[in-house]
């Protein structure tokens, strides 16, 4: 999706309310470990796509408890945007911070072995 300031404004305003509601007011305990990572709102407000992190392997349970808690959080982030319409939330899960760790965990390996330095031959 194309970037503005405006549409960078309105997506940096979802991603603080919907994560300030998962902080005080969802009690889910699947959702404790889970951090909002980014918002897309679509130009005309009616979508907002979610980008999530979560614990590896508490991915299923992260997703049900956002599908069960989606009503709820839609309601009380229409109730804090002075928005026109109430976005249709999509939590997607975003799996860069995990590609991120198995990059320098590579890299980590990488610098710990020895290096390879050729041998110049001393033939004549």
């Amino acid at each position: 999706m194309k970037q503005n300031s405006s549409s960078r404004k309105l997506n940096a305003q979802a991603q603080q309310n919907i994560a300030s509601i998962m902080l005080f007011d969802i009690t889910d305990p699947r959702l404790s470990m889970v951090t909002i990572t980014g918002c897309e709102v679509s130009f005309d407000r009616s979508f907002c796509n979610v980008f999530y992190t979560a614990p590896e392997g508490e991915y299923e349970d992260a997703q049900a408890a956002f599908e069960k808690a989606k009503g709820r959080i839609r309601s009380l982030l229409a109730k804090r945007l002075s928005w026109r319409v109430a976005p249709e939330l999509r939590f997607l899960l975003d799996k860069s911070v995990d590609e991120a760790q198995k990059i320098a965990v590579a890299l980590a390996k990488e610098e710990s072995r020895p290096a390879y330095i050729p041998q110049e031959d001393d033939e004549e």
